[in-house]
């Protein structure tokens, strides 16, 4: 008898072997079907990534029109902003920018500041708009002696921008959408001095002037200054007189004045008549002159404060104008004007911080070069004004 396997059970083995083709057959259909499925949802997904700029993707144009404020901070990297670009919706990835920044020439120049910049850019386009300072929002260029009001210039028949004004024009972020200078002249005018960022120093002299928005004259630097075009009025004046009283700190000007025998305010005001009255190389002398006026004592007489409320100005002043009695006319009144006049320079600052030595008590520029003429009396000085007249300095045009 055979001790081998039944014939039944060899014949199992081909049963066997037929199920497990049917499944290795249903499980590779199953593999091939997934991976068709997968393969267009990867194929969908990266098209609709590529669509909104994901993966390695970029806007196309410059723009969709909605305007976007950005920042560059101080010390910011190109790594930082091209984050921020993207989180907004500027730039479609973070890569494309840093592509287009570090491909062209002049992404090293990039400023700080806030710049007007669209949704869905390029990153290209992106590049060419923060390089181009027709971007830039919230920043101003205040000149020398520049007021808080517009003035009109008899002599050029022109309007000279007040402070006020340029900050208004600096502010605009889209078409009309800009702080007014209504709003401006309100918040100066009606805000508490602190929450203007008026330092401690000036608090009594800016209160005292009620709600005159004129009572910040002179607290708001000459230069360049930035600022958050999206902030409010006040909050814009807070930020540009807290820079400017820093500004006028670094000179050591509250250890400058006291050794002059003036407030810090009074300096400054004193600095807003240097810059308004003094040719350039002239100003420690100019300095000095005041000093000797108010150790004398002696009203100053200067034609700048009597200009200073004036709808029209001009170098000349006439009678009339200077018998006004006005917080500023020193004509009328003794001492220095009740504010500065203007917004005096750090050169004018430290020649007040740094008088020259010299025993004058007058001075008046006699030709239209800057030659200025000082003289210590009455007589003297007489003698150079008609010399000033007769070269068409104090020509009155009015």
């Amino acid at each position: 008898m055979s001790t081998g396997p039944k014939p039944a059970a060899r014949t199992a083995k081909p049963r066997k072997g037929r199920r497990g083709r049917v499944r290795r057959r249903q499980t590779s259909m199953a593999i091939n079907v997934t991976s068709v499925l997968l393969s267009v949802i990867i194929l969908v997904g990266v098209g609709f990534l590529w669509m909104r700029g994901g993966v390695s993707g970029d806007f196309t144009g410059e723009g969709n029109g909605e305007t976007v404020v950005v920042e560059v901070a101080q010390g910011s990297s190109l790594s930082d902003l091209s984050t921020e670009l993207t989180e907004q919706g500027i730039v479609a990835t973070e890569d494309a920018f840093m592509s287009a920044a570090n491909s062209h020439s002049r992404s090293g120049e990039l400023q700080p500041g806030f710049y007007r910049l669209e949704k869905k850019m390029s990153a290209a386009s992106a590049v060419e708009a923060l390089l181009d300072p027709a971007n830039q929002a919230g920043t101003v260029d205040i000149p020398t002696g520049t007021r808080l009001m517009d003035t009109h210039i008899v002599a050029s028949d022109d309007v000279r921008k007040g402070i006020f004004t340029l900050i208004s024009e600096a502010s605009c972020i889209g078409e009309g959408d800009c702080v007014s200078t209504a709003e401006l002249e309100q918040a100066a005018g009606t805000m508490d001095p602190a929450a203007l960022g008026v330092p401690a120093w000036a608090a009594n002299e800016v209160g005292s002037r009620g709600d005159d928005p004129r009572r910040l004259e002179g607290l708001i630097t000459p230069g360049v200054h930035q600022f958050n075009p999206q902030a409010s009025a006040g909050e814009i004046i807070s930020s540009l007189v807290s820079e400017s009283a820093a500004r006028y700190e670094e000179t050591g000007l509250e250890a400058s004045a006291q050794r002059v025998g003036l407030s810090p305010y009074e300096l400054i005001t004193a600095a807003s008549l240097i810059q308004m009255e003094a040719p350039d190389g002239d100003f420690d002398k100019v300095a000095r002159v005041i000093l000797n006026r108010l150790e004398e004592p002696m009203r100053m007489q200067f034609d700048s404060t009597v200009n200073y409320d004036l709808e029209d100005q001009e170098i000349a002043t006439t009678d009339e104008d200077r018998a006004r009695v006005t917080a500023w006319n020193t004509y009328a009144k003794d001492g220095l004007p009740d504010t500065p006049i203007a917004s005096p320079s750090i050169e004018a600052i430290t020649a007040m911080e740094n008088p020259a030595e010299g025993p004058w008590l007058y001075f008046v520029t006699v030709d239209k070069d800057g030659r200025t003429l000082f003289t210590t009396t009455f007589e003297e000085h007489q003698v150079a004004i008609q010399e000033s007249i007769a070269n068409g300095v104090l020509d009155s045009n009015r």
